[in-house]
């Protein structure tokens, strides 16, 4: 029998009643002790106690010396926030070809940024369209990471639209079709690409979001939007390209976005910033991602902006 069970990060943050990036931030900053199975991180009950203790009274048990060595494997790690397949993929990579320990949580753009600029994560991958620019990403990172020097970087550009039942019965062409009161939508969560792409393209048409049945009806992947619409629960919804491919519905390309990276630029992330362009500028990284449908590698490892 274990007399010490172990959590994994979800149920941590559910024990704690925080969130995952939140334990990831305790983890990063050796506050909690975390150990690898396979590519699930876990905390152990005993460790999950003693951080509660220390917490309550500023007394901290003595450690013992294989708790030293997690903390030395803990200097290590780095938080990569977003949701796409790319950044599992070069998550793999960072982890096969350098001493870095890749964390990965899925939060939507607007969220991870967000979590970025609360020191909670240190690579961010941003699709967040700007509707009075038409520019993607950088109107966004520049506001929140408000005095804040960062470096921006394409990973890969992609197809957004709308996904469709097959036929597209309802013979939706764009995003004021979205509008009709025959047609029933289903969301992205708030602070997600998707959701911030429909909500511009709302604004810019002057459409409001009353007007769309299923406006809030939220789910939070594109995979889940476009599996809501092929089994008949809605009849359109926002997603990308390469997950219409993976699911019976039809696709309508709208726009082509930037999917980049977000890396704070400071003296502790150097390493950090060199290690990120030499993987996504690498033969192995471009061939595995060409592999994949939907995706653009025609500016992959391009510097799209830097800050003093």
């Amino acid at each position: 029998m274990n007399n010490n069970p172990s959590y994994t990060i979800e149920e941590v943050s559910k024990l704690l009643k925080i969130s995952k990036l939140t334990v990831y931030d305790l983890i990063k900053k050796e506050d909690l002790v975390a150990y690898k199975v396979g590519r699930q991180m876990r905390v152990d009950q005993q460790e999950l106690e003693r951080y509660k203790l220390k917490n309550r009274t500023g007394i901290v048990q003595e450690e013992s010396d294989s708790s030293w060595e997690y903390k030395e494997y803990n200097k290590n790690q780095v938080v990569i926030s977003g949701q796409d397949i790319v950044l599992d993929i070069l998550s793999k990579y960072i982890e096969k070809h350098t001493s870095l320990i890749p964390l990965r949580s899925y939060n939507g753009s607007l969220n991870s940024l967000i979590s970025m600029y609360n020191g909670e994560c240190d690579v961010v991958s941003v699709h967040l369209y700007d509707g009075d620019t038409g520019e993607y990403n950088l109107p966004y990172v520049k506001r929140v990471l408000v005095n804040h020097p960062f470096i921006l970087i394409n990973l890969v550009s992609r197809t957004a639209g709308i996904y469709v039942k097959e036929g597209n019965p309802l013979n939706i062409k764009g995003w004021k079709d979205l509008a009709q009161s025959k047609v029933t939508i289903v969301n992205r969560e708030k602070g997600s690409g998707a959701r911030v792409l429909l909500d511009e393209q709302l604004r810019i048409n002057g459409i409001t979001a009353d007007s769309l049945k299923g406006y809030n009806k939220e789910l939070a992947s594109h995979f889940s939007v476009a599996s809501a619409v092929a089994s008949g629960q809605a009849d359109a919804g926002v997603g990308i390209e390469n997950v219409a491919k993976m699911v019976n519905v039809d696709f309508i390309p709208m726009i082509k976005e930037q999917y980049d990276l977000v890396i704070l630029k400071t003296k502790e992330n150097q390493e950090l910033h060199k290690v990120i362009i030499e993987s996504i500028n690498s033969n192995e990284f471009r061939s595995e991602l060409e592999q994949l449908n939907g995706y653009d590698l025609s500016f992959t490892g391009k510097v799209i902006y830097k800050s003093f």
